[in-house]
């Protein structure tokens, strides 16, 4: 299955260890979506959350559609231009689904600018290292179509575009220092370190680690 594709890719990239699988909190009808978040947007990808004070109910909604297109036309084993946005849009809701679970199992709070922000990080990231994998180089235009081209969705109220345009922007200046690396010329135990100290670190310091346009390689 797709998401258990996307899942090992990312738990290999961050080091992580979560008894959890994606597979077994996924809803793939839209009705039942719709229901679990009757005041939400329509999406094809959807992270849906209710917590009380001591659990929390996760549920992750993809198209059964785009599931479809990616059983047809599986990124993992071909990345490319026919693919590659389902591949994101499957790819942010795992991304914003281990994140979340992730950080719960060491009872740590995530905002939704910081899931974001990682989720963005993310799809650069993995879809860099699936072309590295394929054998193919990385094109100079991914980041260009991920960050400079990245569209919003209209019915976004206002608050919510600024943490979108926040998270487009900060995932974009850190994914530019990481171009280099990912395309082949760093140590893949450096660029390891890299992405597993970043994942780790809270908003705060992820944005003071984004500004201060350095990427240590001994944390």
């Amino acid at each position: 299955m797709v998401v258990d594709q996307l899942q090992a890719l990312l738990s290999e990239t961050y080091a992580l260890e979560l008894g959890y699988r994606v597979r077994d909190f996924l809803v793939t009808d839209p009705d039942v979506a719709d229901r679990l978040d009757a005041a939400g947007r329509h999406s094809d990808e959807k992270l849906l959350i209710a917590e009380s004070e001591s659990e929390a109910s996760v549920s992750l909604y993809l198209d059964p559609k785009l599931l479809g297109r990616l059983d047809r036309n599986n990124p993992a084993t071909q990345l490319d231009t026919d693919n590659i946005e389902d591949f994101w849009t499957a790819l942010e809701g795992v991304s914003h689904f281990l994140y979340y679970a992730w950080n719960a199992t060491l009872e740590k709070s995530v905002t939704l600018m910081e899931m974001e922000l990682q989720a963005e990080v993310d799809k650069f990231v993995a879809a860099a290292l699936l072309l590295r994998r394929q054998g193919a180089m990385l094109p100079r235009s991914l980041h260009r179509c991920l960050f400079d081209m990245a569209r919003f969705d209209v019915r976004l109220r206002p608050e919510e575009l600024e943490r979108y345009r926040d998270a487009n922007r900060y995932a974009g200046k850190y994914c530019l220092q990481l171009a280099k690396r990912l395309s082949g010329d760093c140590n893949a135990a450096t660029l390891k370190r890299e992405l597993c100290y970043f994942y780790r670190l809270p908003q705060p310091e992820k944005i003071q680690h984004i500004d201060a346009n350095r990427a240590p390689v001994n944390h």
